[in-house]
């Protein structure tokens, strides 16, 4: 099964919260799983750190690239193929990170794991 993690699952998931679903839990370790997040999720991150937004356990730096390689993630980037979607997606959600995230689900033909339900607008395969 090939996953793109929502910015919120890949928080969850590192940080071992339980508000990550036992459903989501499963599938991302699942060694057979191909695991990837987003360019733009990293990118949402690092903002979030920046303003004070969002507080990690080590710096960015240290703590993303840490978890990426010992989970086994790869860092889907942010295609052309991808932003032309985007510009096809009507307005369903008001986040553009999330929108992002739908856009590159589709044209990867790729499950995304997200909690969130106003992605299911896009026909993307959520799971969670």
């Amino acid at each position: 099964m090939r996953l793109l993690l929502d910015t919120h699952t890949f928080l969850w998931f590192i940080s071992g919260s339980p508000n990550l679903s036992a459903r989501a839990r499963t599938i991302i370790e699942d060694s057979s799983s191909e695991r990837f997040v987003s360019a733009a999720s990293l990118w949402e991150i690092a903002i979030k750190v920046s303003i004070g937004k969002l507080a990690l356990a080590e710096s960015f730096g240290t703590l993303v690239p840490q978890e990426l390689q010992a989970n086994d993630m790869s860092v889907l980037p942010v295609k052309v193929e991808h932003l032309a979607k985007l510009t096809e997606l009507p307005r369903y959600h008001g986040d553009p990170f999330d929108r992002l995230l739908a856009a590159q689900a589709l044209v990867e033909s790729i499950y995304l794991v997200s909690a969130d339900e106003k992605l299911d607008a896009y026909g993307v395969q959520r799971e969670w």
